[in-house]
């Protein structure tokens, strides 16, 4: 590449006389004038820049199909595009490969590659994790968008029942749709709590009572509020799969399934308590029973349905088993050695409390996690120089994994954040498109498009789609309407 100067370049006809190989190109890219040699432009014939070469031989109009301008006394072809991606995009013709600059949409240049018909293949891994990252957030903004869309619209066809199952869904799911589902939610995040409260306090000796056969037992009272909270609980769940419209999906989420664990043990031990007895001994009921009260702590794990924080927590872990698993096994090898390390050492001294080395694992955890009970500790001065170490290593292990953890957990948070209001942006401009266009329309201009044969659905639907530098696919299925926060820019 170098910049043009006086450059002989052929004229416009019919013959082609000169070779490919020997032909120059000149281009002017968003006013960059650079020169091109047939030579390198043929090596991917596909490419736009390539099919220059043989449009000189078909007149004005092959030009004017491959650029938007030309100018046959500089005899330069122009081109309205980005001219920082163009640079880019012609790495291919020199280095067989591509790389996208820092700051550059990657939708942007997804496109700009598109517009030179240059294949996607040559842009180099690191570039095309980066625009499936941009794209996959495109996606969740659309998602975003089009379920919000779908609980604005009402579609008359539909029975009363799907009108009511919809209703029931939104209002149960989805408590940013109105006032009245704000407070189902906010009375259903207190039942948790109440329900968790109760669980704790009944465990108090004080606070029990003594049956019949002076065993202790909750408190009546006690007994009769976690009794609402798991009729809260079970019409809740009822409510919420009769209207759900994928009640498969539905049973198989993994927190509607938390919500099973948190209602189920109740009924079971109502049913074991009324008619185990007549079919076991009264205390192998009493220990089944007590076994499935214990899994009433399944139901604080509801918390995460309405806190986006433990949502945050749980997708970093998710996608932190890389880190996760690093961790236990920096551990599992410092447990194993400096357990060993300390049961060798410590057989010289008489009183030893490193009797094996799988009892000397307990010590290694706990030394390494930094806890240190002090109920197995060494006594020889190579034990104590063994522990000591041990320690260190220890807090070295541990803390090697935690900041990629901790980005993954940031990284989401923030990701959240910028995708809901990317998702609130978005609809905000389709309102005021949609405001727009019903102020410019007027029944004139639709008949005139009637009978051009036109049927725009921007008149026909105009909350599904907006004006802007790239669209999203999801939003409009006729006709591509660009949307103001796909440009990334």
């Amino acid at each position: 590449i170098k910049m043009a100067g006086d450059s002989r370049f052929p004229d416009v006809d019919t013959e082609g006389s000169e070779k490919d190989e020997e032909t120059e190109i000149v281009v002017n890219v968003g006013g960059v004038r650079q020169v091109f040699y047939g030579d390198n432009l043929n090596q991917y014939p596909e490419t736009r820049l390539a099919e220059l070469i043989n449009c000189l031989s078909g007149g004005y109009d092959s030009i004017f199909s491959l650029c938007d301008d030309y100018d046959p006394g500089k005899r330069e072809f122009y081109f309205d595009r980005d001219p920082d991606a163009f640079k880019c995009i012609i790495d291919v013709y020199y280095f067989g490969e591509i790389h996208m600059k820092k700051g550059i949409c990657p939708i942007c240049f997804k496109n700009e590659m598109e517009f030179w018909k240059v294949d996607l293949k040559f842009l180099d891994d690191c570039c095309k994790t980066h625009l499936s990252e941009k794209k996959e957030e495109l996606e969740e903004i659309a998602r975003r968008v089009q379920l919000i869309l779908d609980d604005l619209g009402v579609d008359a066809s539909e029975s009363c029942w799907k009108r009511c199952q919809k209703y029931i869904w939104k209002f149960l799911e989805k408590p940013e749709s109105s006032y009245p589902a704000r407070v189902i939610a906010v009375l259903s995040f207190l039942f948790i709590l109440i329900s968790s409260v109760v669980m704790c306090v009944g465990t108090i000796p004080d606070l029990q009572v003594i049956d019949a056969e002076g065993n202790r037992m909750e408190h009546p009272t006690l007994d009769s509020i976690e009794t609402a909270c798991i009729g809260w609980f079970t019409m809740e769940y009822v409510l919420r799969l009769i209207s759900s419209p994928n009640k498969l999906h539905f049973a198989l989420s993994f927190m509607n399934i938390v919500d099973v664990l948190a209602i189920l043990p109740f009924y079971v031990s109502l049913t074991l308590t009324h008619l185990g007895a007549k079919l076991m001994e009264l205390s192998n009921v009493q220990q089944a029973v007590q076994a499935l009260r214990i899994m009433r702590i399944a139901r604080i794990f509801k918390l995460a349905r309405h806190s986006s924080g433990l949502q945050t927590l749980t997708y970093a872990l998710k996608r932190s088993f890389k880190e996760l698993g690093l961790l236990l096994m920096y551990l599992a090898v410092g447990i194993f050695v400096f357990s060993a390390l300390g049961y060798t050492m410590e057989q010289s001294h008489p009183e030893t409390l490193f009797k094996s080395i799988p009892q000397s694992f307990w010590w290694a955890i706990i030394t390494m996690t930094t806890v240190g009970y002090g109920d197995i500790y060494p006594k020889t001065t190579l034990g104590k120089l063994n522990a000591a170490i041990s320690f260190l290593c220890g807090v070295i292990a541990i803390a090697l994994p935690i900041h990629p953890i901790i980005n993954n957990f940031v990284r989401y948070y923030n990701k959240q954040r910028v995708l809901e209001t990317a998702a609130k942006h978005e609809l905000e401009l389709m309102e005021l498109n949609s405001a727009e266009g019903k102020a410019a329309s007027s029944k004139s201009e639709l008949e005139d498009l009637a009978r051009e044969g036109k049927e725009g659905p921007f008149y026909s639907s105009r909350l599904k789609v907006s004006h802007s530098d790239t669209f999203i696919h999801l939003l409009s299925e006729e006709k591509h309407y660009r949307t103001r926060l796909q440009s990334c820019k």
